[in-house]
């Protein structure tokens, strides 16, 4: 299968290796002038789980290609897309007129409304994804991350269509197990507070490696996990058809906080994820965002608002 990762952002460069691997024939679309930048490698030192519970370490110079136009006449079956929530309606303006024949793959985080997102695109060519991976590139230009076992597929009501089959189809073979669900859009919505609630620890403690070990602080990033819930439900979301997801921020917090603290600790795959990660105003954006959402539809989120002087948008560079 022909695919391009759309930029080359940490799951771009991921996953398009673990495809590339697979054997598909993958390429990156970057802004004009980056790729004599980025040059024709990507130093990659990455943990990859998906085989071994505690991961493989693959530390190579791959091979890559760029490509810094895009034409709608292209040949590429699939378009991969994820890049941080507060660009998605940028990148989707652009591949709107150039999206030619290709199914696109939406594996993003996403706080707007999903459908709305991508009404732009064709709806029969659009897809829904998210990545089971994390990291972040180095000041070295490394990218460190880890790739789990598991990514995360759905639809936005009903099966998936021949599109979505033969996207799920590519990950199955390339060694991923997926997990699906047929309301991505609450599923959507609620993973984007779940991170909202962590870090409201995780930039009082610095980094998201802070949380690893300390119980104390991943029960209060539960608890504000918590205090968002209503937030969805505000939002239309059926708390009751994400019970699964929901269940470590859910359960009694004596056993889930310890249990999650240890895993971001010592598990190896997701001490990767939470050392690595190199974009804090990501998790800034993320919660600046939630808040906005909560204050307009009267939703009190105390927990969220007590943090806010460690993602206000005045601290910004």
């Amino acid at each position: 299968m022909r695919i391009l990762m759309f930029g080359r952002g940490v799951i771009a460069a991921a996953y398009g290796w673990a495809l590339d691997q697979a054997g598909h024939d993958v390429e990156f679309y970057v802004r004009p002038g980056r790729a004599a930048v980025y040059g024709d490698t990507i130093d990659l030192d990455l943990l990859d789980a998906r085989r071994r519970l505690r991961g493989r370490r693959v530390a190579e110079s791959w091979p890559v290609r760029y490509r810094e136009s895009l034409e709608p006449g292209h040949d590429f079956d699939l378009i991969v897309v994820s890049v941080q929530h507060y660009h998605f309606a940028e990148a989707v303006a652009f591949l709107a007129p150039r999206v030619g024949n290709a199914t696109v793959l939406v594996f993003n985080n996403l706080w707007v409304e999903p459908a709305e997102a991508v009404a732009a695109l064709p709806a029969d060519q659009v897809t829904w994804g998210f990545p089971g991976a994390g990291g972040g590139f180095g000041d070295d230009g490394v990218l460190r991350a880890a790739l789990l076992p598991m990514l995360f597929l759905g639809t936005l009501g009903g099966p998936p269509t021949e599109r979505g089959q033969a996207v799920r189809t590519v990950f199955r073979e390339a060694g991923f197990r997926l997990q699906e669900s047929d309301d991505f859009r609450g599923w959507l919505l609620i993973h984007f507070i779940q991170n909202a609630g962590l870090h409201t620890q995780s930039l009082k403690q610095g980094s998201l490696a802070a949380l690893a070990g300390k119980p104390r602080t991943v029960r209060e990033a539960s608890l504000a996990i918590r205090e968002l819930l209503p937030l969805v439900e505000a939002r239309g979301v059926d708390l009751r058809r994400h019970r699964g997801s929901l269940l470590p921020f859910t359960a009694p917090l004596w056993l889930t906080a310890p249990a999650l603290a240890w895993a971001f600790g010592h598990f190896p795959p997701m001490r990767t994820v939470m050392e690595a990660h190199a974009n804090p105003e990501e998790l800034r954006a993320v919660c600046r965002d939630t808040l906005a959402e909560a204050r307009r539809l009267g939703v009190p989120v105390p927990r969220l608002e007590a943090a806010e002087p460690h993602f206000a948008a005045e601290m910004i560079e």
